[in-house]
């Protein structure tokens, strides 16, 4: 059985699926130049399309330099795909089943906000690590609530995971976080929607060295 893939510290990307296909992979191509902790998949695919084939894509590609890719909620789908796990967006109310139900080693994330019962309940489930949102206010995140920075503080003293941060993080506004204890960032727009996303990436992970 192929060992675990860990989401390592950095830059961890989350790309939309709805993109033209052709468009999407040469990005993410462009990106894979660079390290970064992990690739999401946000389930926000196009309907009626079959979405089985650019997973296997997107998985090759990453694997290619080890780099984890997680889908967005939908579990179900490792059964079937080489993906290496899952991000909640809430925790799900039957955890134990969907590990019997995958019956191997995968990765899982959750979202967390102000409510520091959901870093709790992530660090209880030994779940992989956590990710803040939002953050800043931000047009991909539109559904999060701005996370108060001494929540991500105290989250630091409840759990020993590594903790993302993600909601309108650009490279200009990254030295406002100095003073928070995290491991990476999370970003879908200032990469993917760039027109450079190599350089784009390069600018975000120049601001991580000095935090």
């Amino acid at each position: 059985m192929e060992k675990k893939r860990k989401v390592e510290s950095g830059v961890y990307l989350v790309i939309d699926p709805s993109l033209e296909e052709d468009i999407l992979l040469q990005k993410l191509q462009l990106v894979l130049q660079e390290k970064i902790a992990a690739v999401q998949l946000w389930d926000n695919f196009l309907p009626h399309k079959d979405h089985l084939p650019l997973i296997q894509k997107i998985s090759v590609l990453c694997h290619e330099k080890n780099v984890p890719v997680l889908i967005n909620n939908q579990w179900e789908w490792l059964q079937t795909t080489a993906l290496d796990g899952v991000h909640f967006d809430a925790p799900p109310k039957d955890l134990e089943q969907i590990k019997i139900s995958l019956n191997r080693d995968f990765i899982t994330g959750l979202t967390c906000n102000n409510d520091l019962a959901l870093v709790r309940w992530a660090n209880d489930q030994r779940l992989d690590y956590i990710s803040f949102c939002s953050i800043f206010p931000s047009s991909t995140s539109t559904s999060c609530e701005l996370v108060d920075f001494e929540t991500i503080k105290e989250a630091k003293r409840i759990t020993a995971m590594p903790i993302f941060l993600a909601g309108g993080i650009k490279p200009d506004n990254m030295p406002e976080l100095q003073e928070l204890p995290f491991d990476g960032v999370a970003v879908v727009s200032g990469i993917m929607s760039a027109e450079k996303p190599g350089v784009a990436i390069t600018k975000y992970l120049k601001q991580l060295k000095p935090i």
